[in-house]
């Protein structure tokens, strides 16, 4: 029997998510907006595709959470998009009102989902998802890292100019401006880039990544980016729904990892059916891990905003 995944928020994101969900076979989708029309009709046109790229999996669009019934995830990618000159902060209490909302709904129909969140700013939302749906840590999680090293690892590829696949990096802490993308961590088929690549070059990526949204936004004008923040979303999707126990890093509940204690922050987990099946610590350096915690205390002042 198949898995299900009911996607809230029918916008670039979302619909993106469910074309990469269905185009991998993962599961059968549902994609819920509160636009009447909207996700019936995107859903109903990834459906006719199906034929075409050969596969079986069910799709449907909806405006009542009810088709959400018995999901085993849930991606909520609700809320609204950054504008030229916001920061993810600044969508702080709308998307806020919007996920409670939504937390309240799904969990009412599928209590025994997990709940991937996309909504900016992300690790605050993610904090908020948690707290209202009352789920156990490990069936929240946010997704911040994935993206965040796949734009760090998409730099080094192109400044390199080798294979994206020979590439790995990895990204910590809140998905914001101070993020905190460790080159030491990172590598072209098991080299360090930085036996590879001066350090002012690395500095200029490390740089790039943490404006990675920014810059898209700049460029788009209106909205922002969705190809590569929907294959994140279905990445995890994925390690979820076939328990590949893939070594990712999101947003997930810390419990002193990192000195980091009852908060959401970009850690690197190990992603299986069970959700967050542990969380895993890397040795860093005290540059490093001094980033880290200054990453998180960001993200607790944004919280504190929300008064949870």
């Amino acid at each position: 029997m198949r898995k299900k995944v009911t996607i809230v928020g029918a916008g670039n994101v979302g619909a993106t998510a469910a074309h990469w969900i269905a185009s991998k076979e993962l599961a059968d989708v549902v994609l819920i907006d509160v636009a009447e029309g909207i996700p019936q009709g995107k859903a109903l046109d990834l459906l006719e595709a199906m034929p075409i790229e050969k596969r079986d999996v069910h799709v449907i669009g909806a405006n009542d959470y009810a088709d959400a019934a018995h999901s085993d995830i849930v991606v909520i990618t609700a809320g609204i998009p950054r504008k030229p000159g916001m920061s993810r902060d600044d969508l702080l209490q709308t998307n806020y009102k919007i996920m409670s909302d939504v937390v309240n709904k799904v969990t009412t129909v599928a209590p025994n989902s997990i709940l991937i969140i996309v909504s900016n700013p992300l690790d605050a939302m993610a904090q908020a998802a948690f707290k209202q749906s009352k789920f156990n840590r490990e069936r929240v999680i946010g997704m911040a890292g994935v993206l965040d090293s796949a734009r760090f690892r998409c730099f080094i590829a192109q400044e390199l100019g080798v294979s994206y696949k020979d590439v790995e990096a990895m990204v910590l802490g809140g998905h914001g401006d101070d993020m905190v993308p460790l080159a030491r961590y990172s590598t072209v088929s098991g080299i360090a880039i930085e036996a590879l690549l001066p350090k002012e070059k690395i500095d200029a990526m490390i740089t790039r990544t943490r404006n990675g949204g920014a810059e898209i936004v700049k460029l788009l004008q209106k909205g922002s980016a969705y190809y590569a923040p929907s294959s994140a979303a279905v990445q995890m999707v994925q390690s979820i729904v076939r328990d590949e126990k893939r070594v990712l890093p999101v947003a997930a509940w810390c419990t002193g990892q990192y000195g980091i204690k009852n908060q959401f922050v970009g850690v690197p987990v190990m992603l299986g059916s069970k959700g967050v099946e542990k969380v895993i610590e890397l040795e860093l350096t005290a540059d490093e891990l001094a980033q880290l915690q200054a990453s998180a205390h960001h993200v607790a002042d944004s919280v504190a905003k929300l008064k949870l």
